[in-house]
């Protein structure tokens, strides 16, 4: 009994030892598999196909706002406007000094004649000023001492223009003295338009196509010329251009103007010359 006794002890013994040396062993085997070293890089493959366009995406935020770009160039003149109301009347001037004391006149018993002859300078200015209006108002002209100017309000290009002067028995009118065109000008303007055609034009000069400008009785500018500094540059035309016929501007400049234009003219008359070197011819005929 004793003997069976030992021999369980042994055996309990030597199975707990092998026991615990089963839990303390610190490896453990396993039928997992453990990766390897990495290896290396393979070769870029061949570029895919294009893909397909896709939808447009959502508008972006509005970009921030450029700079302010350079200053442009002055532009041409503009034509003039139309007459401004009559301004204030301005202050009277300064009294001048008095003139010297004239002669003494001489004793003459003429004094019924005087009330005469002042009644005669009294009729003859009315008589003047009625010529006058019926010139200026009626027959709508302007003159000098050596002609009469007709503005005609009918739409023409040049040439009919020019022919139309012709038969009322003048010719195209020709600024050829400053005071002359600022005269014509004034007439534009106090019939409130802008521009008319005046007897100025192209003339080709030679072979070579090179133009001057000429009167419409053919002869040269001398001594004046209406241009405006712009038109003075272009003064030499082109054979290939039709803008070789001239505008007198309300200012008082001229300026090159397309013959196919219509628009109003001004006509010329010389006055008749009477015996004593006074002139006096009949106005032309009115439009």
């Amino acid at each position: 009994m004793a003997r069976r006794h030992r021999t369980g002890l042994l055996v309990l013994l030597v199975f707990v030892a092998g026991f615990k040396n089963i839990f303390a062993t610190p490896e453990v085997c396993t039928n997992s598999l453990l990766p390897g070293a990495k290896g290396d890089q393979g070769e870029a493959g061949e570029t895919g196909d294009v893909g397909k366009l896709g939808k447009n995406g959502p508008p972006g935020l509005p970009g921030v706002p450029g700079q302010a770009g350079l200053k442009g160039e002055v532009g041409h003149t503009g034509k003039m406007g139309p007459i401004g109301d009559k301004g204030d009347k301005g202050d009277t001037g300064l009294g001048g000094p008095s003139g010297s004391k004239g002669k003494q006149g001489t004793t003459c018993d003429c004094g019924r004649y005087r009330k005469v002859i002042g009644q005669l300078d009294i009729n003859t200015g009315k008589l003047r000023n009625s010529v006058k209006f019926v010139k200026n108002v009626i027959l709508g002209v302007k003159e000098t001492e050596e002609r009469y100017y007709l503005l005609v309000k009918e739409p023409k290009r040049f040439r009919e223009a020019s022919m139309n002067c012709k038969l009322r028995g003048g010719t195209l009118a020709m600024p050829k003295t400053s005071n002359t065109n600022r005269l014509m000008a004034d007439y534009v303007s106090q019939a409130g338009l802008t521009r008319a055609y005046i007897g100025v034009h192209a003339q080709n000069k030679d072979t070579n196509g090179t133009s001057i400008y000429v009167y419409s009785d053919s002869s040269p500018l001398q001594g004046f010329a209406g241009w405006s500094q712009e038109e003075e540059l272009n003064s030499t035309l082109s054979p290939t251009t039709n803008s070789s016929c001239v505008e007198l501007l309300s200012i008082g400049t001229w300026g090159r103007v397309d013959c196919e234009a219509a628009m109003f003219f001004i006509c010329e008359f010389q006055k008749c010359k009477r015996r004593g070197g006074t002139g006096g011819g009949g106005a032309p005929a009115s439009s």
